[in-house]
Parts: C-alpha cells; structure tokens; sequence
C-alpha cells in the first residue's frame, strides 16, 4: 500500500517538535508500505531535507520515508492572518499533489483543520481511501479560547470539519474528548479509533548526558515546561507560583521555560519586571538534548489555560515526554490527565488558577525526594504499559489497512 500522508508541521528526531507523524510513518514503513509525506517548513521542525527549493517545493527520501516539502515557513509566533494564509496556500499546493500523485490511500493529520482538504478531494475526486487524524477540536476549541470570534469564519470552519468528518471512511482522535467530538457529529463510533500521543521510551531511556541550566544547582528543584509558549498554555499560571515561591523563601525551588512561542517575550518581560530569577527560559532543543535535560529535571509541568474544551480534547506531546522519562507530572487543569495522574499517583493534579495549591505541591515535591522518585517510577511504568509509541503505532497502521482493504 503507497499512503499519500498529509501534515503540515512534520518534523523528524531532529527537530524541537513533536514527532508522531515521523514514528508512524516509519512504522508503515516497517511494516512493508510506502509513505510520501506532505508538509511545510515549520518552525522547529527539521524534515532532514537539505536540497534547495526549487519553485517553492523540494524532495527527498529520509529514513525511508518520501518527502515532500514546501517552502511555506510556519511559526507560532505569527500573526493570525499570516498563520490563516499559510494553512491556505498549503492546502492548495497539497490538493494538487493529492490529484496527481499515485497512490492507494490518502491520510491526513490537523492542526490545522484545512490539513483535510486534499484528503476530501482524494475521496471524492478520486474515489481513494481517506483516513482524517484530528488533533484538536476546530471549531470548538478557537472558539472556546476566543481566538475567533468571526461567526462566519466560525460557521465556515465548522462546514469543513462536518466535511472532513463524512469525507474520511475513517477516524483518528488523540484523546477522549476528540472522539467524542467526533461522534457528536454524527459519525458512527466504530469509524473513530482513539490512538493518543505515544512514548519514545527508547529516546527517553537511552544513554543520555544529564544537563540542566548553569543557574540550577545540584541540589534545586528543577521543574520544567517544555512547549510553546502561546496563549494556549497559559503560563502566566507558571509565573504566579514563581510569586508565590518567592513569597515564601523557597529558592531551592527553579522553573524551566523550554522552547518558542508568541508569549515568550511577554513573559520574559514580566519575569524581569517583578524580579522573577527563579524562573529561567531556554531556546528549544531536539529530542536527544531534551532526553538529557529531562534526566537532569525533578518534576515536569503540564500546564495550559483554564478553558473546559481542554479537559478532555487535548493530547500534550510534553505529557507523554514527560512520563517516558519517568518524571512526575505536575498537572493544572482537570480532564482525563489529570485523572490519569491521579490513578496511577504519578504527579499532582492542582486546581486551575491557584497559586498557593501549586506551590504547594513543588513544595511537598521538594521537600519528600523520595517520594518523589516514587512517583517518576510509576509515570514510567505507566508509559510502558499504556502509551508504548511501537505499540500505538501498529495500532495505527492496522488502522489504514483495514480502511484500504475495506474499500
């Protein structure tokens, strides 16, 4: 089976992104198929191509895997209009591959949801195969942060999702919520296969070099958010409990803002401006440096804004990093994380918009290490037994045979 595979923010192992899409297709791969992956160039991200563009597009074949990438830089640090435009423009160019490449089935993964257009005119334009991945819930959860507030725009994104939705002969959704999202519009739940984030456990695992920044002693507490810093992540929260630790004398106490993002200088700002010195940023880094900076790390901070579409209709790839290098989890939000944290007693669940119980619980983690080291061997065990990437991704390729062999 030749997949046709749609993702506009692919990266490989060397990039400081999530990786999911690489890991699946290099277990199609594995498992006797061919895959052309489709994408832009995403800021973070490293396809592994180094050619020139030519007109726009280059390609390649790396790990086994077909490339083709346009020259359509994306960052989250762009402007709405800017981003909107460039998930355009890579729609377009994606339905023309979609209409002139050879191959059996056509796959494709959000953000952002237009990522399904060309797998609509894959389906109905050429009668082939499509399975459609949603990451998120669009419109829902734009709407529900108040990024969008345009009802036209609102009512357009919500046609296209109806659309991609009835268009794919098959589903993916990466947490509960989304599945359930789904089928509340109207697809049947036998076509929606819940396949969440994975873990690199090999990554993870693996000889690494333990590294935390020269401002962190051996002895702190170092907690760490690793992930964009944009309005979604709400981590403003992450510099309350830094007021709240300063408050109460813990200087022992140090957290770690790893990566990119529209707010990042807004919150390096306010860190300077209220004297914040235990709160410290650092520029991304690919999966192998965070492998190490995670050995080095004491608790790792799955944080985002208090907003209830969350609870249940994200899957954080941070998370599940997290877990694979078997760290407790400091959660702030309710949801099925949160729940799951708490089952398997592998962190601290605090609630949202609540300083003094956050600091609570890095005070508590930095007051009982052996506990703590408790709690990071069972977010491992938990990693093992549930969320294996090798197991999740055979899951997924069984997935796109039995959408090809069924049509």
């Amino acid at each position: 089976m030749k997949v046709l595979y749609f993702h506009q923010h692919f990266s490989t192992p060397k990039g400081s992104t999530g990786i999911r899409s690489y890991e699946m297709a290099r277990r199609l791969v594995a498992r006797g198929h061919q895959v052309t992956m489709v994408c832009g160039s995403y800021g973070g991200g490293e396809t592994g191509i180094a050619l020139p563009f030519i007109n726009g597009m280059r390609r390649g074949e790396v790990d086994g895997i077909d490339i083709i990438e346009y020259d359509l830089a994306y960052s989250n640090s762009d402007g709405f209009l800017k981003r909107s435009m460039t998930f355009v423009r890579f729609a377009l160019r994606s339905i023309g591959v979609a209409l002139t490449e050879r191959y059996d089935l056509a796959f494709a993964t959000s953000t952002p949801l237009t990522a399904g257009i060309p797998g609509i005119f894959a389906r109905w334009l050429r009668g082939k195969p499509f399975v459609f991945e949603v990451r998120d819930l669009w419109p829902e959860l734009p709407k529900a942060m108040g990024v969008i507030r345009n009802p036209l725009l609102l009512g357009a994104m919500s046609v296209l999702e109806w659309i991609s939705y009835r268009s794919a002969h098959r589903l993916v959704g990466l947490s509960p919520g989304i599945v359930d999202g789904i089928a509340r519009r109207g697809v049947p739940r036998e076509r929606v296969a819940l396949i969440p984030n994975g873990c690199d456990l090999d990554i993870f695992a693996g000889e690494v070099e333990p590294w935390r920044p020269g401002q962190v002693k051996s002895d702190d507490l170092l907690a760490v958010f690793a992930g964009t810093h944009g309005v979604a992540n709400g981590l403003d929260a992450v510099l309350d409990v830094a007021v709240e630790l300063k408050r109460r004398t813990r200087e022992d106490i140090k957290l770690l803002l790893i990566g990119q993002g529209k707010l990042k200088p807004a919150l390096q700002e306010r860190t300077r401006r209220e004297g914040l010195d235990n709160v410290l940023f650092h520029g991304p880094v690919n999966k192998a440096r965070l492998a190490g900076l995670m050995a080095g790390t004491d608790v790792g901070l799955q944080i985002l804004a208090n907003v209830p579409a969350f609870y249940y209709g994200t899957s954080p790839n941070k998370f599940f990093d997290y877990i694979a290098a078997g760290l407790p989890v400091l959660n702030n939000y309710p949801g099925w994380l949160a729940g799951m944290i708490r089952e398997n007693q592998c962190g601290f669940a605090v609630d949202p918009e609540n300083p003094q119980a956050f600091a609570d619980a890095l005070e508590q983690a930095a007051n009982e290490r052996s506990a703590l080291l408790a709690m990071g061997k069972r977010s491992r065990l938990l990693a093992e037994r549930e969320f294996d990437r090798e197991r999740l991704s055979n899951q997924f390729v069984d997935w796109l045979e039995m959408a090809e062999a069924k049509q």
